[in-house]
């Protein structure tokens, strides 16, 4: 079946109308699932933005001066990595103990000590903090050698990347001059308190309090937390809590504002650290606020505007997870080939069945993947103009933590039985893999960040196409006809990777062809749904779903394609090899592209969604499996 019937069945011809109400084109559906992006507070000051690569592939545009050519790092930038990778690498490599950090369930002092000594408390704290000032590229290379530890590296990036980043991003010079330094020494370390008993993904319903006292310099702060990283250590907590704020209107509501609350004010405490399935050395625990005096001054921002900046400080740090699972993979790879070549069965090395090869080509593809999409984003966020990357991020956080839950499940499986014992580390491996999907967002809250952040961005630009259209712009108005025709005709899609004055490097042009295929039709299916849906397709989770799924292809698509063609031009060694992996990477993601496109359709056979609900009410509402046993004879 050609891809335009595939499209032509799974998004019409109908163009998106009025029907793109409030839900869509306000603030408020977005806010709901994951807010705005640490590009957006900054915007609100008047500060430019590049234009939004991710948003764009919902209307079906490939932006391309955004993603081509691929991030490249100066060499006195390349020169200052290697001058930090050294010793940490061997640090990691001779003294990290990460069997004995997993089996007490807590890193050794020494160890914190040497850590605080390397810098790697104040990664990203600017200089003149006393920090190492890295950029988000760098931040991105040492989360691959720290990852090796994934205690280590969730204490640290609790840390930084959420503890303190509120204090980075949105703190006031005051507040920077006061906490930062000592952070970034580690003589105080952060954690960042949002997630309660009743409040998980659902930040707004947090019901911690903090009343203003009667001379307005202080607020009084009760209320718990829990699942708190670094807990136990911390000295400053970043913690939101309700305040009652007067709105424009006059009356008095609740609303959610930042902290910065020191265990030295008092009324602090902490239960003891959780027994965790993996992670185990990470320090988590409950932490308690009992009429905690907190200053004034130490408000994040305004009073009222916490909510945005819990989602700014989680939107903010999503992209590393990319890098981070990648140099676990890697090193992952490394230890199975060494088992796989010189295992023997069957008089022959188990590296040579098919089957066995097919899981090292599948873990060498995730990596890569998730790295490229990593850097691409990393690099982007380096640029001036403060992009805002936060749907950029979410989609390498939900690739990559899922990518590296498969991969190391595959390499477990190549090593057999011995995978399976607590004297190898392929177990922890996968213990600590799991809370990726769960941490920082769970994937399910991130799609559908990604879709309705992509889909409000999409009718809102073709709501005013269409009012241009009503008011009688004819250009508008033939273009609109023009490519309409064009559809039905079934066209070939030329979105400017390929050709003489195409971005992608020659040898990648089919797979760039791929891409722009699929991102258009992406973009005529979001167009269909949204006149199809209008404000209830945020209730179609199932649908927003396999937007989102599709918007990660292409994303990935995009990220390979760029990386391996500047490994191309520039001739980095094993190129080849990446020409490989992008291939075969690309072909694959554009054919679970085109079937799920095909399931958007209206009446499509292949979407079975009320099948599916139906056997999930069924189920639920018994709260048991409810089919008969099998050796079962009579009613």
């Amino acid at each position: 079946m050609s891809p335009a019937v595939l499209y032509l069945r799974a998004a019409g011809a109908a163009m998106a109308t009025r029907r793109i109400l409030a839900a869509l084109t306000g603030r408020g559906a977005v806010a709901a699932a994951g807010g705005m992006g640490p590009g957006e507070s900054r915007r609100l000051h008047g500060s430019p933005r590049s234009r939004a690569f991710a948003k764009e592939l919902f209307l079906g545009h490939i932006e391309k001066k955004e993603v081509f050519p691929y991030p490249e790092v100066s060499q006195e930038e390349l020169n200052e990595i290697k001058q930090f990778l050294g010793p940490i690498e061997k640090f990691f490599n001779e003294e990290v103990n990460s069997t004995k950090i997993d089996r007490d369930a807590k890193i050794p002092e020494e160890t914190l000590s040497k850590l605080k000594a390397l810098g790697l408390f104040g990664m990203q704290i600017p200089e003149e903090y006393g920090g190492l000032g890295l950029s988000n590229t760098m931040y991105a290379r040492l989360g691959e050698i720290i990852s090796l530890d994934a205690s280590i590296a969730v204490t640290l990036a609790a840390h930084q990347a959420i503890g303190l980043k509120g204090i980075l991003i949105a703190g006031s010079d005051k507040q920077k001059a006061k906490y930062l330094p000592k952070l970034a020494s580690g003589e105080y370390i952060a954690a960042f308190c949002l997630t309660e008993p009743g409040s998980g993904s659902d930040a707004a319903s947090i019901q911690t309090k903090a009343k203003l006292t009667e001379d307005g310099k202080y607020f009084i702060l009760n209320g718990s937390k829990i699942w708190i990283s670094n807990g136990g250590l911390a000295n400053i907590f970043t913690v939101f809590a309700k305040t009652e704020v007067i709105d424009y209107n006059g009356l008095r509501k609740d609303k959610i504002t930042a902290f910065i609350v020191e265990r030295d004010f008092g009324g602090v405490t902490n239960g003891k650290p959780e027994d965790k399935l993996g992670i185990r050395g990470s320090n988590t625990c409950e932490v308690y606020f009992e009429n905690t005096k907190v200053p004034l001054e130490n408000v994040i921002g305004e009073v009222g505007d916490g909510f945005k900046v819990a989602m700014n400080i989680l939107n903010s740090g999503r992209f590393s997870m990319g890098s981070a699972a990648a140099g676990m993979l890697k090193k992952l790879i490394e230890m199975t080939a060494e088992y796989a070549c010189t295992r023997k069965q069957f008089n022959k090395s188990i590296s040579e069945f098919g089957l066995i090869k097919e899981k090292f080509a599948l873990m060498a593809q995730k990596a890569y993947v998730m790295e490229s999409m990593a850097y691409l984003t990393a690099g982007m966020l380096d640029r001036p103009g403060f992009p805002d990357c936060s749907v950029e991020a979410a989609m390498v956080k939900v690739f990559s933590s899922e990518g590296a839950w498969i991969c190391v499940s595959e390499a477990l499986q190549i090593i057999g039985g011995l995978g399976y014992m607590k004297n190898y580390p392929y177990e922890r491996f996968l213990r600590d893999s799991r809370i990726l999907m769960i941490f920082e967002g769970t994937n399910e809250i991130l799609r559908m960040y990604i879709a309705l952040t992509g889909l409000q961005h999409a009718g809102n630009t073709l709501t005013r196409r269409l009012n241009e259209m009503k008011q009688g712009n004819v250009t508008v108005a033939v273009e609109e006809i023009g490519r309409k025709l064009r559809d039905t005709l079934g066209r070939t899609v030329d979105l400017g990777l390929t050709g003489k004055n195409g971005v992608v490097h020659p040898t990648l042009w089919e797979s760039a062809s791929k891409l722009e295929e699929n991102v258009y039709y992406f973009g005529r299916t979001v167009e269909a749904l949204l006149a199809r849906f209008g404000k209830t397709i945020i209730e179609e989770q199932m649908f927003m779903k396999r937007l989102a799924d599709i918007i990660i292809n292409l994303y990935a698509m995009t990220a390979v394609l760029s990386r391996a063609s500047r490994s191309i031009r520039i001739g980095l060694r094993n190129h080849d090899h990446e020409i490989l992996i992008t291939n075969i990477f690309c072909t694959e993601a554009y054919f679970q592209n085109l079937y799920l496109l095909a399931q958007l359709a209206k009446s499509s056979p292949e979407n079975l969604d009320e099948q599916i609900k139906k056997v999930a009410q069924e189920v639920l509402e018994k709260r048991a499996f409810i089919c008969s046993h099998p050796l079962e004879r009579t009613c």
